[in-house]
């Protein structure tokens, strides 16, 4: 069973409108390493997996990276919340406002729409963790390059947060591994 808290898994409090970094933001939506991205891959993935323990870290971090997302949709919106046309012509979204208005639309800084071709599942438990793992350093870095982009606090907090639980879940998906390890050897028949 899934439940619902009605509220951010980390406040997202942004007082000042940065139409600049929303364009760079909404990378972590809608972007390849993106954290829709990487919901849905884990969230199916975990079908495939051998172990319970395998499955249910790939449900748990699966469910939080929705979380992640719904932070990031946070922090574009309220980076974005009162920007004109004008301004959003002028920050290189004239095209977002023309198909979105101030909409979150998940897409990465470029303005390409996400695309389920972003999500990497092959069947194989190994292979698909060593992706996972892959996964969680490239979001670890691209919120490390987001932070190097902006002087707000408020923004950086949250990045900050988002930020270390990439490094947590990298962890985790070391010890899946190697509980898919052990069971494979266990497998094994000479």
């Amino acid at each position: 069973m899934w439940i619902y808290e009605k509220k951010l898994e980390y406040p997202v409090n942004i007082k000042c409108k940065d139409i600049r970094m929303a364009k760079y933001i909404i990378t972590q939506l809608g972007g390849p390493d993106g954290e829709l991205s990487a919901a849905m891959t884990y969230l199916n993935q975990r079908y495939t997996m051998p172990t319970s323990k395998a499955k249910a870290l790939l449900t748990d971090i699966g469910t939080e990276e929705l979380a992640h997302a719904e932070m990031i949709s946070a922090m574009v919106y309220q980076l974005l919340k009162g920007a004109t046309p004008e301004e959003l012509k002028s920050a290189g979204l004239g095209s977002q406002y023309t198909q979105h208005d101030n909409a979150v639309f998940p897409s990465d800084a470029n303005g390409v729409p996400w695309t389920a071709a972003y999500i990497g599942i092959l069947g194989d438990p190994i292979t698909d963790l060593h992706n996972d793992l892959a996964a969680e350093q490239k979001a670890r870095a691209t919120y490390e390059h987001l932070i190097n982009l902006t002087d707000n606090p408020d923004i950086k907090d949250a990045l900050r947060f988002l930020r270390e639980r990439e490094v947590v879940h990298y962890q985790r998906f070391g010890e899946a591994l190697m509980d898919v390890y052990d069971y494979k050897d266990s497998k094994k028949i000479y």
